[in-house]
């Protein structure tokens, strides 16, 4: 697999909302990771109002980049926002960790995967991940191109790409639930 997947994966759907993000150090990293927690409550939310086209789904969130490229940094602050306090770790041993957050509207389901130590797409499926992406759950999925096609189209692809002392985050969206949250991102 090539070191730099940033380039590699193109789900096969269209590309519904594409905005680019200059983030100058780490805190700017968390300033969007509360923006998009705050995106996540929206959707969750108009999701559950009366007349709503249909009920909250859950979101598919895959993140691209290099080592050190802030995946996990966005991850971390994206989970403080949404109120999370106790330790966050990357799950590049463990594969995944689970996390659930209080929110005024009910529990949020999260799960923050990384695939990294995959060498074979059937991997993920032996490991019966399925599961957790038709939970309703938010799953943050780093490396998700090591599981080649078998996670689907996701609802948010997040690439990260060093760029000087900072970071450029490129983020597409691939679901109308997905456009949303980008758009008050």
């Amino acid at each position: 697999m090539p070191d730099n997947p940033v380039h590699v994966i193109k789900p096969a759907a269209a590309v519904l909302l594409e905005r680019h993000f200059a983030l100058a150090d780490e805190a700017a990293t968390s300033a969007f990771g509360a923006r998009f927690a705050d995106a996540i409550d929206h959707v969750r939310r108009a999701a559950s109002e009366p007349g709503a086209r249909s009920e909250f789904q859950g979101l598919q969130v895959q993140l691209l980049g290099d080592l050190g490229a802030g995946k996990t940094t966005l991850v971390r602050a994206t989970l403080r926002a949404l109120g999370h306090t106790g330790r966050v770790r990357s799950p590049t041993y463990t594969l995944v960790e689970p996390y659930a957050v209080e929110r005024p509207d009910g529990e949020l389901e999260l799960y923050h995967f990384d695939l990294y130590r995959f060498t074979d797409p059937a991997e993920w499926a032996d490991a019966g991940f399925r599961e957790y992406f038709d939970s309703g759950a938010i799953c943050l999925v780093e490396w998700p191109e090591r599981a080649g096609t078998l996670l689907g189209i996701p609802d948010l692809v997040f690439s990260l790409d060093v760029e000087g002392d900072g970071r450029l985050l490129i983020a597409r969206a691939y679901s109308e639930s997905g456009k949303a949250c980008l758009e008050r991102c």
